[in-house]
């Protein structure tokens, strides 16, 4: 059976966490906590970032930040994880659900503005296979209505955003070729987040640098992996202080460490949202392969797209369109069937062939628990997405000769 998800070790994780146990230093913020932490501050250009048990603690920080209050909506599309809503639910929001675009399951960025109400706070962008949203219109959106925006970076490690060019002037435009962006001329001025940031590297804006915060997962089916565990990543400079104070329980312990304070007590609302250095030193094993492993699943996103483009040119299913100003962090190579019927056959079918494939997130705005309380119109992209996208097996040690056979099967499914 090929699996659906197999997770990477690089072969130094159990040699840190043996570091990590030996320095005495085990309960978190520790040595291996703050290199994990700056080094996603110096190569993304993140502001401040703090570790967290999972992506949806982190979510929950940001929820707190924003000063959430019962009654305050939130815009989230209804077409991804129930963390993206959970997390301000439990703060007594309202979720505003958006749909999707018509062919991409990110949030339609032209049909926000029409969900803008006087009690509207938040705008939460989910970067759906670590593709970027477009984040030039939601910022816009943002400082028009004096809204705070959360980016759902989740599965958006080490992707970035690239705001579509101005006609050249004898210049080359971006664009993308399998996926992949290209060089972006340095005459173009890429959107510099919120912080005013400079293009990274000639390669954009990080997703997780755009919005006041963002979260990020280092569940076991990511990129870069800790088996659980996330991050938190403030670019408002306002909110970083009580950042520290509510991942520290409330307390401003992490002042008293540094020596700012000459003792420490609770101060805010908070909770144990700090991961055991255990959990960093498996995570700082990861980030030393990052190159490794993001060149690896690019290889493999690239053999899909162009074993399964002769399908697609036919019409018998859709392959991921990237948006022009979208990297492609290979994070995830999902299809989409041109029915559910479709769909179910294909699953049951790569099945029988020994070969794990998935369907993903069901919309939330029909969920048990949410549709009781969801008032709001019919979101056909969103259910289409739920009724007819598959994900395909993608992970590291995936061999040429495995993707080769689930091309072939696929293919032999539909000629």
């Amino acid at each position: 059976m090929i699996p659906f998800n197999k997770p990477y070790l690089t072969g130094k994780e159990t040699i840190y966490i043996e570091q990590a146990v030996k320095s005495g230093k085990i309960s978190g913020n520790g040595m291996f906590t703050q290199k994990c932490q700056q080094f996603f501050e110096d190569k993304y250009g993140f502001k401040k970032c703090l570790l967290t048990t999972s992506c949806t603690d982190a979510l929950e920080m940001a929820a707190i930040l924003c000063n959430i209050q019962p009654g305050d909506e939130v815009i989230i599309p209804s077409y991804t994880f129930v963390s993206s809503a959970l997390a301000f639910v439990r703060q007594g929001a309202k979720i505003v659900f958006a749909d999707s675009q018509e062919n991409h399951p990110n949030i339609d960025a032209d049909k926000i503005e029409a969900l803008i109400t006087e009690r509207t706070k938040v705008i939460v962008p989910v970067h759906y296979a670590g593709m970027a949203c477009d984040m030039d219109k939601i910022m816009q959106l943002a400082e028009k209505y004096n809204l705070l925006v959360v980016e759902d970076a989740a599965q958006a490690v080490d992707s970035y955003y690239l705001p579509a060019p101005q006609p050249p002037k004898g210049g080359v435009s971006a664009h993308l070729i399998n996926g992949n962006a290209t060089e972006v001329p340095s005459k173009y001025s890429p959107f510099r987040g919120l912080g005013g940031r400079a293009a990274l590297g000639g390669r954009g804006a990080a997703l997780g640098s755009i919005g006041h915060f963002s979260a990020f997962s280092f569940h076991e089916t990511k990129n870069i992996i800790s088996g659980e565990g996330g991050m938190l990543a403030i670019n408002d400079e306002r909110f970083i202080q009580r950042a520290e104070i509510i991942w520290e329980k409330g307390t401003n312990r992490a002042s008293f460490f540094r020596g700012e304070v000459n003792k420490y007590g609770w101060v805010d609302t908070g909770s144990s949202f700090l991961p055991s250095e255990i959990i960093a030193a498996f995570l700082w094993a990861q980030i030393e392969n990052l190159d490794d492993i993001q060149s690896k699943r690019k290889q493999i996103w690239n053999r899909y797209y162009e074993g399964l483009k002769p399908l697609a040119d036919k019409g018998y299913l859709k392959l991921p369109e990237m948006p022009i100003f979208a990297t492609n962090n290979a994070h995830m190579f999902y299809l989409v069937c041109n029915s559910l019927e479709d769909r179910t056959k294909l699953i049951n079918h790569l099945k029988a062939n020994g070969i794990l494939a998935v369907f993903h997130y069901l919309s939330l705005h029909i969920s048990e628990y949410y549709a009781p309380k969801y008032d709001g119109r019919e979101l056909a992209n969103c259910d289409m997405f739920a009724d007819c996208l598959v994900r395909l097996p993608m992970f590291y040690e995936l061999e040429v000769e495995s993707v080769n056979k689930i091309v072939m099967v696929i293919k032999n499914i539909f000629q």
